[in-house]
C-alpha cells in the first residue's frame, strides 16, 4: 500500500500508464505499421500490469534503496514510458488521418510516416531497455515477453537504415529534458544566429526530421524550430568537418554527406566473405543458420527447401531438420559494418528466387488468374466463394511463387473472413489455404496482420475434422514466428481449442494438436495455460494407450516443456504420471526411455518426496539399465537420477 503522497501520486502514474497501454492496443486499424506497433503495445500490458502491482505493494521502493530514490526511480521510468506511449498513440492518430484522406503527394507522406515509425519504435525499444527488471521484481515470464518485444523493436528500427538513430538520440535527449536549464538556454538563440547554416542541406533536411519527429511528440513547429537551432550548434562542427574533407577528398556534397560516398563506397568495398548469402553471394539482411550449422539468407535458403531440397547446399550434407534459426550475431555484426561503412543494408527482395539447382529466374505465375480467383473470394454467391478458396489452395501448395503472388494480390484478407462463414467446405478451403500460405515465412506476418488467430480457434471449435486439422497445422506454422507465441496463447480459447482437439480428434488432428501446443508451450507464459486448459488429462490418456495410439515422442516431448515450469513440475506429478513414465524406462525404445528419464530426473530436483517415491517404485532396476544401455543423454539423466537416490538412502 502506497504510504507517502509521491508513492500515491506513482501509483496513479502507473495506473495511467497502463491505461493509455490499454487504449493504445485497441488502436492501429489505419496501416500495416499501425497494427504492428499496437500489437507490440499489447504485449507489454503484462508488464505494466506489474509494474502497477509493485508499485502499489510497495510504493516503489526497492529493498535496499532510500525512499526518495526508490519512488524517483520509478518516477523516471513511468515518465520515460508515458512519453514513449503518447508519441506512439500520436503516430497512430496521423496515420489514421492520411489513410484516411487524399494526399497529394503520396510518396512524401509515406516516407515521412516511415522516419516517425522508425523514431517511435527505437524510442520505445530504448525505454523499455532502461527499465530495471530487479527493481520492479518483473517475473520471469514477462521479462521473456519484453525481451521478445525489444528484439521486434529492434528488427522494425534497424529494416530501413541506421543513418537517423544519432539524430534520434540528440532530439529524444532534448524532449526527455524539456524546460531543463539547457533547453531553456538554447531556445533563446535567434534565427539570424545560425542563418548561414539555415541555407544549407544540411540544416533543412535536418529540420525536417526534427518536424516530424515533434508532430508525433506533441511540440509546436515552434519547437521544432528551436530544437533544430540546437542540434545545429552541437553537429555544425562534426558535420561540416565531414562534409569539407568529402569535397576535399573528391567525393563531391550530398544530404548530410553520405549518399555519394555511399555510392563510391558501394563500388569499392569489398564485402566479407561471412556476410555473403553462399547462395546469392549478396549481403545478408536476415541470416538463419540451418542444422548443418551453415548460415544463409532466409529467403534463398528457404526457397532451396520449398524446391524440394533436403541438403545443405554447400556442404551437402542431409538436413536432419528444416528449421531455420536467425542468427543474431551475425545479423548484428552484419548491421555494425553497415554502419561503419556508411551503407545502408541492401532490402531483400521478392522478385527472384533459386531452382533446385541453384540458379535465379523471376517470380512467375498467372497473375491474372490469381487476381480474378481473388476477386471471387469476396463475391455474394457462397458457391463462387467456396469454388475460389478450392483453388487457391491448390495454387498455394504448389509453389512459393503462387504464394507470394496471391499474397500480393490481397487474398489473405479475403480467406480470413471466410473462416466466419457457416459453410463448412468453404471454411475448409480457406484455412488449409493459410495454412499453405504461411509456409513463405513474410505471409505469416500478414496473416497476423489480418487478424486471423480468432476465426481459426473458429474452425479448431466446430469446423469439419479436415478444417479443425488443418486449423491446428496453421497455428503451429504460425507459432514459428516467437512473437506470434505469445500473441496466440494469450488469445481467448486458442490453447483449450487445441487441448480438445488432443484428447477427441482423429489420429491426424491430435498429432497437429499435440505439435501446435509443444510449440506454443516453448515460450514460458503458455505452460501454465495449457496446464490449466487440463493438456494433462488427454495426454495421460495417451501414455496409458502406448501401444495403439502411437503418439509417445510426441507426448513425452509436450511433458518435458511443461515439467520445466513450476506449475507443470506439480501438475505432472499430481497427475499420477510417474509409474507410467518408469514402465516407459523398462519397455520403450531408447529415444523413449531418454524422454522419460529426462522427465523424472526434472520431477526429482529439488523435491525429495517425488524421489522417494520413484524409488519405492523400483526405478533403480530400471535406470541402471538405461544408465549402462541408452543413449548418450538417457545414461547422464539415469546417472543423475541414481546419483539422487543414494544421496536419499544416505540421508
Amino acid at each position: 500500500m502506497a504510504s507517502t503522497p509521491e508513492a500515491a501520486d506513482a501509483a496513479d502514474a502507473a495506473e495511467a500508464v497502463l491505461r493509455l497501454a490499454r487504449e493504445l492496443a485497441a488502436m492501429g486499424d489505419a496501416s500495416a505499421e499501425s497494427v504492428r506497433l499496437a500489437r507490440k503495445v499489447s504485449l507489454l500490458i503484462h508488464l505494466l500490469e506489474e509494474i502497477r502491482g509493485f508499485v502499489a505493494r510497495s510504493g516503489g521502493q526497492s529493498p535496499g534503496m532510500s525512499t526518495s530514490l526508490a519512488v524517483n526511480s520509478s518516477w523516471s521510468c513511468l515518465a520515460d514510458m508515458a512519453l514513449a506511449l503518447e508519441a506512439v498513440r500520436r503516430f497512430l492518430l496521423i496515420g489514421g488521418r492520411q489513410n484516411g484522406g487524399e494526399s497529394s503527394n503520396a510518396d512524401s507522406a509515406a516516407k515521412n510516416l516511415a522516419i516517425q515509425y522508425q523514431y517511435v519504435t527505437w524510442q520505445l525499444e530504448k525505454v523499455l531497455g532502461d527499465i530495471s527488471y530487479e527493481h520492479f521484481e518483473i517475473s520471469d515470464e514477462v521479462q521473456e515477453e519484453v525481451e521478445l518485444v525489444r528484439a521486434q523493436l529492434r528488427r522494425e528500427t534497424t529494416k530501413d537504415g541506421v543513418a537517423n538513430l544519432n539524430i534520434f538520440q540528440e532530439i529524444y535527449s532534448l524532449l526527455s529534458h524539456t524546460l531543463s536549464e539547457e533547453f531553456k538556454r538554447q531556445c533563446s538563440f535567434k534565427l539570424e544566429e545560425l542563418q548561414v547554416e539555415s541555407t544549407s542541406i544540411v540544416f533543412h533536411e535536418l529540420r525536417d526530421i526534427v518536424t516530424l519527429l515533434a508532430e508525433v511528440n506533441g511540440k509546436s513547429n515552434c519547437d521544432a524550430e528551436r530544437m533544430t537551432l540546437i542540434l545545429m550548434d552541437r553537429l555544425k562542427k562534426t558535420i561540416h568537418t565531414d562534409i569539407s574533407k568529402k569535397e576535399k577528398a573528391g567525393t563531391g556534397s550530398s544530404k548530410l554527406g553520405i549518399c555519394a560516398v555511399e555510392d563510391e563506397k558501394r563500388d569499392s568495398l569489398v564485402i566479407p566473405e561471412d556476410f555473403r548469402c553462399p547462395i546469392s553471394l549478396e549481403l545478408m539482411k536476415d541470416p538463419v543458420i540451418v542444422s548443418t550449422g551453415q548460415t544463409y539468407e532466409r529467403s534463398f535458403i528457404q526457397q532451396w527447401i520449398d524446391c524440394g531440397n533436403r541438403t545443405c547446399p554447400k556442404t551437402q550434407q542431409k538436413l536432419q531438420n528444416l528449421t531455420l534459426t536467425p542468427n543474431y550475431v551475425l545479423r548484428s555484426l552484419i548491421m555494425q559494418w553497415c554502419e561503419t561503412n556508411i551503407i545502408e543494408q541492401p532490402h531483400r527482395s521478392t522478385g527472384g528466387r533459386i531452382r533446385s539447382d541453384g540458379t535465379f529466374h523471376e517470380i512467375t505465375g498467372d497473375k491474372s488468374l490469381i487476381n480474378s480467383l481473388v476477386s471471387k473470394l469476396t463475391s455474394r454467391s457462397t458457391e463462387e466463394q467456396r469454388s475460389a478458396a478450392a483453388e487457391i489452395r491448390l495454387l498455394a501448395k504448389r509453389s512459393t511463387d503462387n504464394r507470394i503472388l496471391i499474397a500480393e494480390a490481397g487474398a489473405i484478407p479475403a480467406l480470413v473472413s471466410l473462416l466466419w462463414l457457416d459453410d463448412q467446405k468453404t471454411q475448409e478451403h480457406a484455412v488449409t489455404s493459410l495454412l499453405n500460405l504461411s509456409i513463405y515465412d513474410h505471409n505469416k506476418e500478414l496473416i497476423m496482420l489480418a487478424g486471423a488467430i480468432a476465426p481459426i480457434i473458429q474452425v479448431l471449435r466446430s469446423g469439419s475434422m479436415e478444417a479443425r486439422e488443418n486449423a491446428a497445422a496453421t497455428i503451429f506454422s504460425l507459432s514459428l514466428i516467437d512473437e506470434n507465441k505469445i500473441t496466440i496463447g494469450g488469445t481467448s480459447g486458442a490453447i483449450e481449442a487445441l487441448v480438445e482437439l488432443l484428447e477427441i480428434g482423429s489420429p491426424r488432428g491430435k498429432k497437429d494438436a499435440a505439435t501446435a501446443l509443444f510449440n506454443l508451450c516453448i515460450y514460458q507464459g503458455n505452460k501454465s495455460r495449457a496446464v490449466r486448459a487440463g493438456i494433462l488429462r488427454p495426454l495421460i490418456k495417451i501414455l496409458k494407450d502406448s501401444l495403439t495410439c502411437g503418439m509417445l515422442d510426441e507426448v513425452l516431448t509436450i511433458l518435458s516443456v511443461l515439467v520445466s515450469h513450476q506449475e507443470g513440475k506439480v501438475a505432472i506429478a499430481k497427475a499420477n504420471t510417474i509409474p507410467l513414465l518408469i514402465d516407459l524406462l523398462r519397455t520403450g525404445q531408447p529415444r523413449i526411455r531418454e524422454n522419460a528419464a529426462a522427465i523424472l530426473l526434472a520431477l526429482c530436483k529439488k523435491d525429495s518426496e517425488n524421489l522417494a517415491y520413484i524409488g519405492r517404485l523400483g526405478a533403480v532396476i530400471p535406470l541402471t539399465e538405461v544408465a549402462k544401455t541408452g543413449t548418450e543423454r538417457a545414461k547422464r539423466k539415469a546417472n543423475s537420477l541414481l546419483e539422487h537416490l543414494k544421496k536419499l538412502q544416505i540421508l
